[in-house]
């Protein structure tokens, strides 16, 4: 519930409006920052969020009647936002972005106006669409690093501690884990590649075609069997029929070279998957580089305990970090995500080492 305009404030009230004055103007330096690098329909976006920002500030500074002598420093959220904005590209701060603009604390204040509320949620859904563009940009190559990296280190750590804990020597845990390596980065690069060739053959097989584009001029338009194309893609048959006529017009009215831009050819963009050639390289190389770290103890002449534990650490870390990211870009928060890629990590390898016993103890 929105204040009386009558109701005097206290000293907190005061404080609390400085901060949301700060923060506003530092998400509007945010919003601008990312603008600078981008252009076009993205650009004005982010400008038009600056603006939004400055209608909030503007409130908070009619509350406290005029700039404050003193104001608070921006809080630690903001900061790094507007760290990361000078700094890294825009689809990590977009996602904290979206992140930070879900959690806005306008709900509970009633000094807020509703319309500010609002604008907050809508802030949300703006950033997450353009944090979405990003991550459509980033699918394919990005895709497959992230989880070859992941299933490097997991697939890995499991081989390493299930072969070390049957009580072999170091030499033969190290060649395992280097085995492990190659064979796996070689199936993730070779499986990368057929996925993404197969999926981008699927799409090239069902885009519209140009085939008949060149006699779209010469049609019956009171056949219309061109109608029947549009409504094999989803449209009603009156739908079907007023497309049909427009394509056909546009055919009559256009030049040779430009028809095939007017009839059934015209499709709709599909969702970029990535280069096949650039995913299986990826692939390859995140998968090696996430299963070179479980065997980094043994290769520096580590065996027993102690390189079981440093193994532990150095992917543990590894883990952490690469859940954090996902979880970064998707929108959801870090930390979750860090810890649910550790456990699921550290469960694998403690049953792999769990059955590395059990065969030991049998085979002694």
């Amino acid at each position: 519930m929105i204040a009386p305009v009558s109701e005097t404030p206290t000293a907190a009230d005061r404080r609390r409006w400085a901060r949301y004055l700060v923060d506003e103007r530092a998400e509007a330096r945010v919003y601008r920052e990312l603008a600078t690098r981008k252009s076009g329909e993205e650009r004005e976006i982010l400008l038009a969020l600056v603006e939004a920002e400055r209608r909030h500030e503007a409130h908070w500074l009619s509350l406290l009647g005029g700039e404050p002598a003193k104001l608070p420093g921006p809080g630690m959220r903001t900061r790094a936002l507007a760290w990361m904005a000078r700094r890294f590209g825009t689809i990590f701060v977009l996602a904290l972005a979206q992140n930070a603009e879900g959690r806005s604390p306008y709900d509970a204040e009633r000094f807020a106006t509703p319309a500010m509320r609002a604008d907050e949620k809508i802030h949300h859904e703006v950033v997450r669409g353009l944090a979405a563009r990003g991550r459509r940009r980033l699918s394919g190559t990005f895709r497959a690093a992230v989880f070859g990296a992941n299933d490097g280190l997991v697939s890995n750590l499991a081989l390493v501690m299930g072969i070390g804990a049957t009580g072999v020597a170091p030499q033969f845990v190290l060649f395992s884990g280097v085995a492990g390596l190659l064979a796996g980065a070689l199936s993730m690069g070779a499986g990368e590649f057929v996925s993404v060739k197969s999926q981008r053959e699927l799409l090239t097989s069902t885009e519209p075609s140009a085939y008949a584009d060149d006699v779209l001029p010469d049609l019956d338009l009171d056949a219309n069997e061109l109608a029947l194309v549009y409504r094999t893609r989803g449209l009603t048959s009156a739908a079907a029929i007023e497309r049909a006529r427009t394509v056909l017009e546009a055919a009559r009215a256009a030049a040779p070279g430009d028809r095939d831009r007017a009839g059934p050819g015209s499709a709709e963009q599909h969702e970029i998957v990535g280069g096949a050639w650039g995913a299986a390289a990826s692939s390859f190389l995140f998968f090696a580089s996430g299963a070179i770290i479980p065997v980094v103890p043994w290769l520096f002449g580590l065996s027993g305990l102690a390189a079981v534990l440093l193994a532990l650490v150095l992917v543990g870390a590894a883990l952490l970090a690469t859940g954090a990211l996902v979880g970064l870009l998707s929108g959801a928060p870090p930390l979750r995500r860090a810890l649910r890629q550790l456990a699921i990590g550290f469960g694998a390898a403690a049953v792999t080492y769990a059955l590395g016993l059990l065969f030991g103890v049998s085979a002694a």
